[in-house]
């Protein structure tokens, strides 16, 4: 009772609008911090990976890096005929010229009549880095819209990088509206399930959202060390609406358990010091362990990475936090408030109010579950591993790609404009850059190898044909671009790359001493971060297994069970994978779910689903093996108190689950491709955890292996030695 939880909750429950006041204070405080420095947004230099990387920051070093494009593409109405040639230019000289006057554009090009004159294209460069160019197109689109117009006959639209991206952020936004008005209800409705008081209910929802305020505040802060690549919030939203619940849950049923227990024999003060001693233990462990598994996504060397990773530590350990000040200081007083009421009803002559029984032990449905499994656990643990190892066989399938523009929702106008684009100017598709350094005396000898390699590709059936070479004015940076009116997934654009790299370079500027040379551009930059991200997966599960051993074997004393919890956080995290790989690398659930099928999953979903599962996997881990710890140092004998500890956190772990499920599946409901396969992998391996992880392979293994659990831990030992032996015994699930 002198922990850190306990000294904290004590603190707080005897000073209860100290501790609400306090934190609201502290929540205020961390975002007007937050909005007064600002958000530190990842530059384009935060995303160079691999060659590809490589290549840009040296045509950034002579200026020749790629800039922020838009195309103005006009087309005749659908269903007027052929194209007016003359008023398509007319309205081509127009457009070209209103956006010559802006002062965020660089450069405007030539109109372009596509090969079969069904369309006239202009394209424009704006100033600026390419990531910056969605804050400035509003100025573009908006003269685009004045051609159109003044030209009803014809159809003038415009797209391009920051139109798309722009799109792209407005869909995200309104689809996290759209998860916020599931998730809160359902969230709310589960809570009032279990509570049976609106009260209760309401206390960790608002914790919850507190704490997310709080976190986007302290994001804000933590962006100038590790930059913001635009998903800070997104994770902030995901993890801190299920961490916040959950450890809320944990806590107040555990002091309702207490309470009941007590009958009315102690003040709410100490009730709420006993829950914080239990609970608020496993809820500082839990913490830690999503803070130290995500943290480990820093491994990965990548922007988007760091930043997924800020987001999950600042908001779970801001749920911690909530959950050891204000949360007792709110119990507290809400206890006080009964003890009042009590009082003025003997006041009155009343009779006292009859309160609800609490019911410690396993529900209906726990006890049939458990029943079994304690009559045959080498049966429940032989067929239930054998099922996961089937659903994660489809994981030797999987093809991680970079999820690359083509793949963004339809319903995003730009993009619309882009497949029009496309279909008329093939050659746009895609392109590869051949970037080369050398000294300046070189530039002829350069200049005359890359127009060797254009030659030697220019019959490649799966180049345009066209190239374009520029050398920065120092002569030391030279670039040739090769159109590829191929899709950055497709064979052709992939198989074209691997031939670039392996054959057209070496043969042409190979035979140039001292020169550095780069291969980078759209098919570069969609083929390389996949494979960054498939060598780093290695280096991360490594860490995490590490992690994860680590904190249980420090939680609980006990090497087998930190073993234990890494073998079943693999099983569940591979299961998960292998449906999602089922469903997402094949086209049958497309109407289910509601996407288009890529055939592949995106590159950063294997690492953000083992990292955050490995983390959330051990709220479960924790809180379950503590109530059997307890019972097993009361002197318990492990097997009852396998079935015991199992019994009396089902319930809590399964509305848990419940909440967490359903902040994840609306995830699954956004249009992102990529944020639809980490809603639904998360919500399908938090089902996964709950239900099988944790009530038929745990408790089987654990009924299993008997005294072992404990090795090499003396504490248990001691436990039983002071106690007598009692027999086994399943009463409590009978």
């Amino acid at each position: 009772m002198k922990n850190l939880p306990v000294r904290m909750a004590r603190w707080s429950a005897a000073r209860p609008w100290r501790g609400i006041v306090g934190w609201f204070v502290f929540v205020v405080l961390c975002l007007g911090i937050g909005i007064s420095v600002g958000t530190d947004a990842a530059t384009t230099e935060d995303f160079r990976i691999g060659e590809a990387g490589r290549g840009e920051a040296i045509a950034a070093e002579g200026g020749l890096q790629q800039r922020p494009l838009e195309h103005v593409l006009i087309t005749a109405r659908p269903g007027t005929g052929k194209l007016d040639l003359a008023a398509a230019d007319s309205a081509a000289a127009d457009i070209a010229t209103r956006m010559a006057k802006l002062p965020e554009v660089l450069s405007v090009a030539d109109p372009v009549r596509s090969s079969n004159n069904t369309a006239v294209r202009v394209t424009v460069t704006m100033k600026g880095p390419e990531l910056e160019g969605k804050k400035h197109v509003d100025e573009l689109i908006g003269q685009t819209t004045a051609v159109q117009k003044a030209n009803p006959g014809l159809r003038v639209e415009e797209t391009g990088s920051p139109s798309i991206s722009k799109g792209v952020d407005k869909l995200r936004g309104d689809d996290l509206s759209r998860t916020e008005v599931i998730a809160l209800p359902v969230t709310l409705i589960t809570l009032l399930l279990v509570f049976s008081s609106v009260a209760m209910a309401l206390v960790p929802l608002l914790l919850a959202l507190s704490s997310i305020a709080a976190a986007v505040g302290l994001s804000m802060l933590a962006s100038h060390v590790f930059p913001d690549a635009g998903v800070g919030t997104n994770v902030i939203l995901l993890i801190g609406l299920a961490v916040g619940v959950d450890y809320t849950l944990f806590y107040l049923k555990r002091e309702r358990e207490e309470r009941a227990r007590a009958g009315g024999r102690l003040s709410p003060q100490a009730v709420v010091e006993i829950a914080a001693a239990t609970s608020g233990r496993a809820v500082v462990l839990s913490g830690l362990a999503v803070a130290v598994s995500s943290a480990t996504l820093y491994l990965a060397d990548d922007v988007i990475f760091s930043s997924i990773a800020t987001g999950a530590i600042v908001v779970t350990l801001v749920a911690v936090v909530s959950s050891l000040t204000v949360l007792p200081a709110l119990l507290a007083q809400l206890g006080m408030r009964a003890e009042r009421r009590a009082e003025r009803r003997a006041a009155r002559g009343l009779a006292p109010k009859k309160q609800k029984t609490h019911k410690t032990g396993p529900g209906r449905l726990t006890a049939a579950v458990l029943r079994p499994v304690a009559k045959h656990p080498v049966a429940t643990l032989t067929v239930t591993v054998v099922g996961l190892l089937a659903l994660a066989a489809p994981v030797l399938g999987l093809k991680l790609t970079d999820m690359g523009r083509e793949t963004h929702s339809r319903s995003i106008v730009a993009m619309q404009v882009y497949d029009r684009l496309n279909a008329a100017y093939p050659e746009l598709k895609s392109m590869h850059q051949v970037v080369v350094r050398a000294d300046a005396d070189r530039a002829a000898e350069v200049t005359a190898a890359l127009r060797e390699l254009a030659t030697d590709a220019k019959d490649d059936p799966r180049l345009s044909g066209t190239s374009r070479l520029t050398t920065s004015p120092d002569k030391r940076i030279s670039l040739l671009q090769l159109q590829v009116p191929h899709y950055v997934s497709s064979n052709e654009a992939q198989s074209s790359l691997k031939d670039l790299r392996a054959t057209y370079v070496p043969q042409t500027l190979g035979r140039l001493k001292g020169v550095q040379t780069a291969v980078t551009g759209d098919v570069a930059r969609y083929t390389d971060y996949p494979t960054h991200q498939e060598q780093k997966l290695p280096l991360i599960i490594g860490a995490l297994l590490l992690v994860t051993f680590t904190m249980t074997v420090h939680a609980f004393r006990s090497v087998v069970l930190g073993l234990v919890g890494v073998v079943l956080n693999l099983l569940s995290a591979a299961a998960s994978l292998g449906i999602l790989v089922v469903v997402f690398q094949h086209t049958w659930a497309e109407s289910l779910v509601d996407f288009t099928s890529t055939g592949s999953i995106g590159s950063r979903v294997p690492l953000f689903l083992f990292v955050i599962l490995f983390g959330l996997s051990m709220d479960y881990q924790v809180f379950v093996i503590s109530r059997i710890r307890e019972a097993a140092l009361r002197g318990v004998p492990t097997r009852q108190a396998v079935i015991e500890g199992i019994g009396s956190s089902a319930g809590v772990v399964t509305s848990a689950a419940v909440v967490m499920v359903t902040v994840f599946a609306s995830f699954a409901a956004l249009h992102l491709i990529e944020m639809k396969q980490i809603g639904f992998s998360l919500a399908v391996a938090v089902l996964l955890d709950a239900f099988v992880i944790r009530m038929l392979v745990l408790p089987s293994l654990m009924l299993l292996l008997g005294e072992a659990n404990w090795w090499p831990s003396r504490g248990v030992r001691r436990a039983r030695r002071g106690t007598e032996q009692a027999a086994p015994t399943l009463k409590s699930v009978s």
